[in-house]
């Protein structure tokens, strides 16, 4: 009974240990919310745990205003130590919302001043364009839409298939660019609704996440659709999919996607060390080579990017967008088109 006993006492005394973080290194978690889609998470994740033995990555998909809702949801006991990835505008929304942790990694020096925060709240890694995604199999490069306009032309009726915007940073960003032209062009926002009623009419659904974007558009249950460059790329080199893009010839956003460290994180000098990989050569380089993820920083040798990605840059005519606006003024618009906009163009 004694022996019994004992090992009991020395069984429940592990335990405990291992509850109070006794277990070593093998306890260090952090947490990352991230769009960037798993294949990149886990790219990554593996990257840092191998410079960072006993550590832990585990980081969470979902799309950028979803992370944004949640982060905000949490504020009062953060779970996420770091924000990794969504347009500049929804960092600087959730930096006015004291929602960041002040962090300047030593690679900020390299990014133009438009591509940080001021304060040192977060800081971007990549550009990123957004293009017009069509399905090969079905549509000759030389007849798919080449504008933004394109898409509402009249045999794209019931054709075009759409990420659903109210948790997408991206089409935000994209219905945010039509609205901010319509601005520049008439100082109004009705130009602006009437294009996204049309597209609306032009639309055969709003689906919930990127994967089932991809996959109703290899299927041919919708065969254009607005999206981001990179995803495009990802997919057509991993799963095959007949799809590929125009880069619109009038011009279009060109996204800061940045990162950040929660404030309050549960492991802030992980978060840290996390936000410092991130953005450095290390990571840089191969984001590019397998992610095709344009830095954001310009100091990065032109030579270490894909000669494809660099050929890319150069066709991109970035769209003159006011950020600032766009981020005081865009969930109010994207409200208004949810309310009414949406299912609203075929009638």
């Amino acid at each position: 009974m004694l022996n019994r006993r004992g090992r009991l006492v020395a069984l429940a005394g592990l335990a405990l240990a291992a509850a109070c973080g006794g277990g070593g290194d093998a306890s260090q978690v952090v947490t990352v919310y991230s769009p960037h889609g798993r294949e990149m998470l886990q790219a990554f994740e593996k990257q840092f745990e191998a410079l960072h033995p006993g550590v832990d990555v585990q980081a969470l998909d979902m799309g950028s205003q979803e992370v944004y809702d949640r982060i905000r949801s949490e504020r009062a006991n953060p779970q996420a130590d770091v924000w990794w990835g969504a347009p500049a505008p929804l960092f600087e929304q959730a930096a006015a919302d004291s929602l960041l942790e002040r962090f300047v990694p030593t690679w900020a020096g390299g990014l133009p001043a438009e591509a940080r925060s001021a304060q040192g709240l977060w800081h971007g890694n990549y550009l990123t364009p957004e293009v017009i995604a069509y399905n090969s199999a079905v549509i000759p490069a030389a007849q798919a839409p080449q504008d933004w306009d394109d898409v509402l032309a009249p045999q794209w009726k019931g054709k075009v298939i759409i990420r659903d915007p109210m948790a997408s940073g991206t089409m935000r960003t994209i219905f945010g660019m039509i609205i901010d032209r319509s601005l520049r062009a008439t100082g109004d926002t009705a130009q602006g609704f009437a294009w996204l009623r049309r597209l609306d009419g032009q639309t055969r659904e709003y689906v919930l996440n990127p994967t089932m974007l991809y996959q109703k558009l290899a299927r041919q249950e919708g065969v254009v659709t607005l999206w981001d460059l990179p995803d495009i790329e990802m997919i057509k080199a991993q799963n095959n999919y007949p799809i590929d893009y125009v880069i619109p010839r009038s011009g279009t956003p060109l996204l800061v996607d940045a990162v950040a460290v929660v404030r309050g994180a549960p492991n802030a000098e992980l978060a840290r060390q996390f936000v410092e990989f991130i953005g450095s050569n290390a990571a840089l380089v191969p984001a590019a080579r397998d992610f095709f993820r344009l830095p954001a920083r310009n100091d990065v040798p032109p030579d270490s990017l894909p000669e494809r990605l660099r050929a890319i840059r150069g066709q991109i005519k970035p769209e003159p967008i006011d950020w600032s606006r766009l981020q005081q003024q865009g969930p109010a618009w994207m409200r208004y088109w949810d309310e009414h906009v949406r299912n609203q163009g075929a009638k």
